[in-house]
């Protein structure tokens, strides 16, 4: 007898040590995208496939193994993706770690504001770079005040010299054209496409738009076009004067880092550290496409700003490196579902694989057992996916915290007393690098200084928001 509801799915049988709420995406060959074992594509088993050639793999975790069947209810699930790390060395290091080969970008602020010690420390990170990348390696430069120069068109780093020759000779201008300077990178960027190479602009600025075109919703819209396009960018703070949420909103459209350099001397450290993640690049322009299923809605999903006005959507997430984790948590609500095992999300996982060039896809399903038994569906919710929603949530708290600062609504102690709560969950869910910079922006609003607090915060607002981390040990 046919199946009327293609989301209706056949129970899971019991397997003796598998936990019911963990649905984990293992290994196939490549080119597959059907689950092992399962000619029924409407029929959802405990292990289902995903093509791994760059070592990649995904994990579906439901809140609860069942939920209220016939009535209100909200569940979350929580889709973990794994860069496996490989090699324990670090990538470019180790002897046998593999070493991603790079198309970088580096669009450098040389504004009045730029002079003297700021200006000579970024020709001293260009040097870093010049010295660090390898023949297989492509490098262009952009620089940029009120007129945009393409120091250098991409080439390979045949001739050295030169192009040290060329950092040595870069003077301060005038004003910022920060729109002309980016859209100048992403065409250099794109002139020299290879699937096969980690592709990245580096932005460095100390100052708000200044000419060009200025407007806030312009240039996040750029960086939104270079998404599209393939093309990820990072974007570096310097000094007390940028805009932080400018730089953190660019940063966040196109899944690109960001970061604050409060001295000049860091810029080369900084400039250093954002290499050494590129080397372990291993996925690129990932994206979930995802449908809901009948008689259930989107609440809310890590890196989606609202949710969707029908029951498809798409999800960009940042380029995924070696050794790294994306945690994404959707927040599903059922509003009169029947009895049985359904198929509540399904969804689609698609990335370009640095080591082949090629796009990868492989098919999620997102399923949940409605039931009338309140034994089951009353039970506490899964720790972990708890843990996990809290911690995505903690940006928007910090987000909350910031503008009150702004707009006078929160006081110092309160804004203290929200940030100490926020970097306890940090430390709970063992997110030390992020815990450290919540402290460091406690000290800053200590002294009296929310700039700096709020420039600090923004990083960790955007790596929050991307749902990154590095697993722990």
């Amino acid at each position: 007898m046919s199946n009327p509801d293609p989301n209706k799915t056949a129970a899971m049988p019991a397997m003796p040590g598998f936990d019911p709420n963990r649905t984990i995406v293992t290994p196939i060959a490549p080119g597959s995208l059907t689950g092992t074992g399962s000619t029924d594509p409407n029929r959802t088993v405990a292990m289902t496939a995903a093509v791994i050639p760059a070592g990649i793999s995904a994990e579906i975790t439901s809140s609860r193994d069942a939920t209220m069947a016939n009535g209100p209810a909200r569940e979350q699930f929580l889709l973990e993706i794994h860069g496996h790390s490989g090699d324990p060395g670090l990538p470019g290091i180790s002897e046998n770690a593999p070493r991603t080969p790079l198309n970088l970008c580096l669009v450098l602020d040389r504004s009045g504001s730029m002079e003297g010690a700021p200006l000579e420390y970024a020709k001293a990170a260009c040097n870093y770079v010049i010295d660090f990348l390898g023949p297989n390696d492509v490098l262009s430069i952009v620089t940029f005040e009120e007129y945009v120069q393409v120091l250098m068109p991409p080439q390979r780093m045949t001739n050295r010299e030169a192009v040290k020759a060329g950092v040595r000779g870069l003077t301060v201008g005038n004003t910022t054209n920060l729109y002309e300077a980016i859209s100048s990178g992403i065409s250099q960027i794109m002139s020299a496409a290879d699937p096969t190479r980690a592709t990245r602009i580096v932005v460095l600025s100390d100052g708000d738009p200044t000419a060009g075109i200025k407007d806030f919703h312009s240039l996040v819209n750029l960086a939104g076009e270079a998404k599209q396009k393939g093309v990820t960018m990072t974007f570096l703070g310097f000094g007390p004067d940028y805009n932080e949420e400018l730089l953190a909103a660019m940063a966040k459209k196109c899944g690109g880092n960001y970061a604050y350099i409060p001295r000049p001397e860091l810029i080369p450290e900084v400039f250093r550290l954002e290499v050494d993640k590129l080397l372990g690049v291993i996925a690129m322009n990932v994206k979930l496409d995802l449908k809901l299923a009948r008689w259930v809605q989107l609440k809310a999903a890590t890196g989606l700003a609202q949710p969707p006005s029908g029951n498809e959507f798409q999800i960009q997430l940042a380029d995924l490196e070696r050794g790294e984790l994306i945690q994404t948590v959707f927040d599903l609500e059922f509003t009169n579902h029947p009895l049985g095992h359904y198929r509540v999300m399904s969804g689609r996982l698609s990335y370009q694989d640095v080591g082949t060039g090629s796009m990868i896809t492989t098919d999620l399903d997102f399923v949940m057992e409605f039931t009338a038994d309140a034994a089951r569906y009353g039970v506490p919710p899964n720790a972990k996916v708890r843990q996990v929603a809290n911690v995505a949530t903690a940006s928007k708290v910090m987000e909350k915290t910031m503008m009150g600062l702004r707009t006078g609504q929160f006081s110092t102690t309160q804004a203290l007393d929200e940030l100490q709560k926020t970097q306890a969950l940090l430390l709970t869910d063992g997110r030390i690098q992020e815990a450290q910079e919540v402290t460091l922006a406690m000290r800053a609003l200590q002294t009296g200084d929310s700039g700096t607090a709020q420039k600090t915060l923004m990083g960790t607002v955007v790596n929050l928001d991307q749902g990154k981390s590095k697993p722990n040990p």
